[in-house]
């Protein structure tokens, strides 16, 4: 992020925004939406759906302008399969067709299985200081919400199908009642996603789908409808064959491509986000512009295309396959105010790597690069925007860690410590040396100035980043990733050192305590071939100089740890401390 320039997205999305209310004559918030189907794992490519819009209504409210965000869960879409990855017998299939909030929790901890997937997501949100309306389609459409919607998407049935038949391909078929060829795997962004527009059993096209009184799937197909009587009638593919006054009975859906844009107008919604794939040519949103005008009497939203949230270089999460890393997984990791600049600092249209491996340190070292910026004014207008976005709501900041330790440092701790609480603190204590101490986040360049007053009196100081780091590691770090310090020295490989290497290892011993901090066991670590070479300290380095340190380096991995590499040298000795580097280098 460091140097890149670019245009305030968040700024200009909310300029429309406010431009299209005043046109519109709204009088009240202006309404950004999202849409979650709860079909499986709500993962971190969903998570982009709320963030969007959420950015963009915060930005109107931090005007001092009224927004309302609300989220419609899609839970009265269908189960449209077991997902993998949850452990669920091959019988759960038996409710597939059934709407989401008709299918049991797999855990029997909810009502159903829809409020399973939307409790963690739920609090990830709250986490995040994501203020949303939620909406259950399942409430909406069960207590008639929607009736006189559904009844004139029904009178005008022709007038719709031949909206759609004019995005009908080769593929999807001509006519009344074709199937669509557009690809219908929107489920980034909520609704329907099966590509079922709606066909009779007699070809006649209706864009309501009733669900079987019998048996509660979708398995069904209109056979008639009456426009004065509002009677339909239907068969299902279980043997049952029914029907119902539609003005009188509530039991059926929309088909997405005509539900989506009838929400917009019954929500008023000035802007909303979709998943690329919602933009094709043909797709929800393209045809919805066009039946929200001339179907519903509204105004199609401002809209903006997101692009897909992948994982260490996924390129497309699915929540119904299971196992698509989900908010409450990266939060166990980034702090909350890493997230959200994960989501705001990229314009939609950019795809967005959520890491979790080594990246994770890298993208600790960005956020706290960008707030040392912001702090000392050097940061341009863009920087400043979104670290304030970033670092919380309109409502106000988000908690923050008291002592921000560098997250590779509290990874590095954690692990060279086996996670023990009480060397954690005696470590945190050594590194904030009583006062203003510089530490070192690599063997190279990267430095980071943690401000102390006092020396750190608890681990709570350095919380949440050090649980970050500690789930981390325990969670994301191999076991044989992970550093095993030597409890005995390394007699075959100290009785094997060359004279130069002894006299290397013998000058670090000797020095150890000259300045027992990160700054200085740095420096010391990268001195050791100076001294050799009769150079001060603070010499520059050459090459040779580099190439006898990162031999240096070598040598002390495999001595202390039994590897070639390790956390960062400098923690990796402060956490031993002195005695027991001596007792394992003591043969030298």
């Amino acid at each position: 992020m460091a140097g890149e320039k670019q245009a305030d997205w968040v700024a200009a999305a909310a300029d429309g925004v406010i431009a299209e209310g005043k046109n519109r004559g709204v009088d009240g918030p202006v309404v950004c939406a999202s849409g979650i189907s709860p079909s499986g794992p709500i993962h971190l490519g969903n998570l982009r759906e709320i963030m969007v819009p959420h950015f963009v209504a915060d930005e109107v409210r931090r005007r001092g302008l009224e927004s309302r965000h609300v989220l419609s869960w899609d839970d009265y879409d269908r189960f449209r399969k077991v997902p993998a990855g949850l452990g669920l017998p091959e019988s759960f299939a038996e409710h597939i067709g059934r709407p989401l909030t008709s299918v049991p929790d797999p855990c029997g901890e909810h009502a159903n299985w829809a409020e399973h997937f939307k409790a963690p997501f739920r609090a990830a949100l709250q986490q995040l200081g994501v203020e949303i309306v939620e909406i259950s389609q399942s409430q909406m459409y069960t207590s008639g919400a929607y009736r006189e919607q559904i009844l004139l998407a029904m009178r005008e049935r022709h007038r719709i199908d031949a909206v759609l038949g004019a995005y009908r391909t080769k593929n999807g078929g001509a006519g009344a009642g074709g199937g669509e060829g557009v690809a219908d795997d929107e489920g980034d962004g909520g609704g329907d996603v099966d590509g079922d527009e709606g066909a009779a059993a007699g070809g006649e096209y209706f864009p309501y789908k009733p669900y079987c009184q019998v048996c509660g799937r979708d398995s069904t197909a209109v056979v008639s409808y009456d426009d004065g009587t509002t009677d339909l009638r239907y068969t299902c593919a279980c043997g049952h064959s029914g029907g119902f006054a539609l003005a009188e009975t509530d039991h059926g859906k929309l088909v997405w491509k005509v539900d989506w844009p009838m929400r917009w107008a019954y929500e008023g919604v000035t802007f909303e986000a979709g998943g690329v794939d919602h933009s094709s040519p043909g797709s929800s949103f393209t045809v919805g512009q066009r039946l929200v005008r001339e179907i519903f009497g509204g105004q199609p939203p401002l809209y903006l295309a997101y692009s897909f949230v992948g994982t260490s270089g996924a390129a497309k999460m699915s929540g119904s396959t299971g196992g698509a890393p989900t908010p409450g997984d990266a939060l166990e990791i980034l702090e909350a105010p890493i997230v959200r600049w994960l989501y705001g600092r990229r314009r939609p249209n950019q795809s967005i790597t959520v890491s979790f491996d080594q990246e994770v340190g890298r993208l600790y070292d960005e956020w706290d690069a960008l707030g040392r910026r912001v702090a000392s004014g050097a940061s341009d207008v863009w920087e400043q925007a979104i670290h304030a976005r970033s670092a919380g709501p309109a409502a106000g900041p988000l908690p923050t860690t008291p002592r921000p330790f560098p997250f590779r440092v509290l990874a590095s701790v954690v692990d060279v410590t086996a996670g023990n609480d009480a060397q954690i603190l005696r470590i945190l204590r050594d590194l904030d040396g009583g006062g203003t101490q510089a530490v070192t986040q690599s063997q190279t360049t990267q430095t980071q100035a943690i401000q102390t007053q006092t020396q750190i009196a608890d681990l709570g100081e350095a919380r949440p980043r050090l649980d970050c780091a500690r789930a981390w590691i325990t969670t994301y770090v191999p076991a044989d990733a992970r550093t095993h310090v030597r409890s005995e020295p390394d007699r075959e490989g100290l009785d094997a050192l060359s004279d130069e290497q002894r006299e290397a290892v013998a000058l670090l011993v000797e020095r150890l305590e000259d300045d027992w901090s990160l700054e200085g066991l740095t420096a010391l670590v990268y001195g050791v071939p100076k001294l050799q070479a009769g150079l001060p300290l603070d010499a520059p380095a050459t090459p040779e100089l580099k190439t006898a340190q990162r031999a240096l380096f070598t040598l002390l991995y495999r001595l202390l740890v039994g590897a070639d590499t390790g956390p960062r040298l400098p923690t990796l000795l402060l956490a031993l401390g002195p005695e027991r580097i001596r007792t394992l280098l003591a043969a030298a």
